[in-house]
């Protein structure tokens, strides 16, 4: 329905677009993630190969944009030729409301890699694989009300169909999987979409913002069909509703960063099902600065709080992991510019204190002219076993990005 609504205004508006300021362009990139700490469980030393090519129309008049950008890649390691819509989106302008229909990618919150109220889908492989990091995100089929009281700020996202994070690809990383023997394995995806709302406004020289969401977890939980001789499992996507909020300024010399959210699983309200997740609160706190020229700091600390604890322990199955009441995790980003901020040097790290999952992301980054840039940077990984990190310990890698802007 929502495709069909995009195409019918792509028609409407192509007679004012021989009227309007169009712009095109894209890129040209190579990248190459190998492993550093052994070969992939399909035998290959390959993270990620490819080339790809991206082409982006933008194109504008009085009250509204057109924007398309498509991808076309080929992947040495298998996916071979693969095209994808990153975003294609048609936006109209008002007085105090605008509207964006089509696929869009949605960012709100404030974590840097931690995330409590962007509940919208991610990649997780491009993470952890060395793409950029613009490949984070996915974008949605949906639409976006914007609407600009002089109270308050809004936003209103509607998308009529369920869209998923992608996990990382099971040839290419070592996952944990408690129940390796089970071959027999089938993945429901929800038939309904989501909602999400966004307000906000300043409040005394803080950007403060309240978030709810409707919808579904990301990524899927697994229920076989019998816990002592299962012979099929099945992946699905429990539901969720999510309930939170986001406050940030200036504190001393940098920018203060406080969020929250409260997760709740209709599903599994007693935490009595093991397949399906726990409520949860999530909290967050962050701090950045710029303790010199061309110099940034930023830590955090983030905290997942389980509901139900003692239902948890009970229906735990024999065999499977104990994830903790309390999840500590902090984090530290330095960035760093050098020769006239052609050479940017940056450095993300990331530890639970609970469990002692770690990851580790330096980058490397040069601009040889305005058109051209490469970067060089790692992945480490440590934990344990069935951590979301510890679990990828034999996936560190070493990768290499080239683009070619035009």
């Amino acid at each position: 329905m929502l495709r069909t609504a995009t195409l019918s205004a792509v028609l409407l508006l192509t007679p004012l677009v021989a009227r309007a300021e169009i712009t095109l362009s894209g890129f040209l990139q190579q990248n190459t993630a190998f492993n550093t700490a052994g070969q992939n469980p399909d035998g290959r030393h390959y993270k990620w190969l490819e080339e790809r090519a991206q082409i982006k129309l933008d194109a504008s008049g009085d009250a509204w944009r057109l924007l398309a950008k498509g991808d076309l890649a080929y992947d040495h390691l298998g996916r071979q030729n693969e095209s994808e819509l990153r975003e294609g989106y048609v936006d109209y302008a008002g007085d105090n409301w605008d509207l964006r229909l089509g696929r869009q990618v949605i960012t709100w919150g404030l974590g840097d890699l931690v995330f409590v109220n962007d509940f919208f889908p991610k990649d997780h492989e491009a993470l952890f694989a060395g793409r950029p990091l613009e490949y984070l995100k996915r974008g949605v089929d949906a639409m976006k009300l914007g609407a600009y009281p002089e109270f308050a700020s809004f936003e209103l996202v509607l998308a009529p169909n369920f869209r998923e994070s992608r996990t990382p690809d099971a040839g290419r990383f070592w996952l944990y999987d408690p129940m390796p023997a089970v071959v027999n394995r089938e993945t429901v995806k929800p038939e309904e979409g989501d909602v999400a709302l966004r307000a906000y406004r300043d409040v005394a020289g803080y950007d403060a913002a309240l978030y709810w969401y409707r919808g579904f977890q990301r990524t899927p939980s697994m229920r076989p069909d019998n816990m002592t001789a299962p012979a099929k499992i099945t992946y699905f996507y429990p539901r969720l509703a999510i309930y939170g909020a986001s406050l940030s300024g200036r504190a001393g010399d940098g920018v203060l960063s406080l969020e929250a959210a409260y997760y709740d699983s209709p599903e599994d309200r007693a935490g009595n099902d093991f397949a399906v997740p726990n409520s949860q609160t999530r909290l967050l706190a962050g701090y950045q600065t710029q303790p010199a020229e061309d110099t940034s700091l930023g830590f955090q600390y983030y905290a997942e709080i389980m509901h139900d604890y003692d239902a948890y322990l009970a229906t735990l199955p024999a065999g499977f992991p104990v994830d903790k009441r309390w999840s500590h995790t902090v984090t530290a980003r330095l960035t760093q510019l050098f020769l006239h901020q052609t050479l940017r040097f940056s450095a993300y790290a990331s530890y639970n204190a609970s469990n002692g999952d770690h990851f580790v992301n330096p980058e490397l980054r040069y601009s040889f002219t305005d058109r051209v840039w490469g970067a060089v940077g790692a992945n480490f990984f440590g934990g344990k076993p069935w951590g979301q990190f510890g679990q990828l310990a034999r996936d560190d890698n070493l990768y290499l990005q080239v683009r070619y802007e035009f």
